[in-house]
């Protein structure tokens, strides 16, 4: 999918190092930065989000991969990341106003699946930073433990997200919990994670998929009420970014948690 043609991107420093020119299908196409850590733009005849990839040459799945040439002349490949098969990406195209998952970064990722955006996850928070990423079906968990061998940022774990207990010695302290759990519990699921993983001040990021937690009721309704349970779990939600040109009936919500008692900023978007 294109990205906004109205969306600002500056070019990157003088480093080489952030941005360069590549040719696919015999086109020039430009990468620079986002305005979110990790995440690039590709600019051909169409704009495409992508990453920087962890591992050169590898495919995970079946994205289109970009070489291109900084002005040092050294090579960089890139993944394109598809807002239609990855909803984090969808909120990038939507304009959110914090991701929170930068480089460096400790993030638990709760619904891992096969690790379509834990790879992206991956790429982003770098070398310095780590994914947990929690899957509890065996299927989509073999594919993603296969992913994990090439990625030495990414921890598998095949488990119950209902049960944070069993993996509390696999994982550490963290800077951001991203869950993307179809469950009409699921803010319980990421209280409890939170409580057990989850650092004051750090952030979380929830898919809410509407009518799979009620279909009977408004989407709109549906969001408000997950958002009082975040609040009840001492969550401090700050923004909803709404996918509806991607999937319908579907949002993200993105927040602090354990966060100090001070007024919020104004937002551009603020919760309701």
């Amino acid at each position: 999918m294109a990205a906004k043609e109205e969306e600002p991107y500056e070019e990157g420093g003088g480093d080489g190092m952030d941005g360069g020119v590549g040719v696919k299908d015999g086109k020039k196409v430009v990468v620079v930065p986002h305005r979110h850590d990790g995440v690039f733009i590709a600019k051909g005849e169409e704009y495409a989000l992508c990453t920087k990839s962890m591992v050169v040459g590898e495919s995970v799945y079946g994205e289109n991969l970009l070489t291109v040439q900084n002005e040092d002349g050294t090579k960089v490949e890139y993944r394109v990341w598809d807002p239609f098969l990855s909803k984090l990406a969808g909120a990038i195209i939507e304009d959110v106003d914090d991701l929170w998952i930068v480089p460096g970064a400790h993030v638990l990722y709760l619904g891992a699946a096969s690790g379509t955006t834990v790879s992206h996850v991956s790429d982003i928070v770098g070398p310095m930073g780590v994914v947990y990423a929690v899957e509890l079906s065996y299927w989509s968990g073999s594919n993603l433990v296969n992913m994990a061998e090439k990625r030495t940022n990414v921890i598998p774990i095949i488990e119950d997200a209902w049960h944070p207990s069993k993996y509390r010695m696999l994982v550490g302290m963290v800077d951001v919990i991203f869950s993307d759990i179809d469950h009409p519990d699921q803010v319980r699921i990421l209280a409890m994670n939170a409580s057990y993983f989850l650092k004051n001040e750090g952030h979380f990021v929830i898919s809410i998929k509407a009518n799979h937690i009620d279909s009977t009721a408004p989407a709109e309704q549906v969001y408000y009420r997950e958002i009082k349970k975040l609040y009840a779990e001492q969550f401090k939600p700050a923004e909803k970014v709404d996918l509806e040109a991607l999937e319908i009936d579907h949002a993200f919500i993105f927040g602090g948690y354990r966060m100090p008692k001070k007024p919020m900023r104004k937002k551009r978007r603020p919760v309701t």
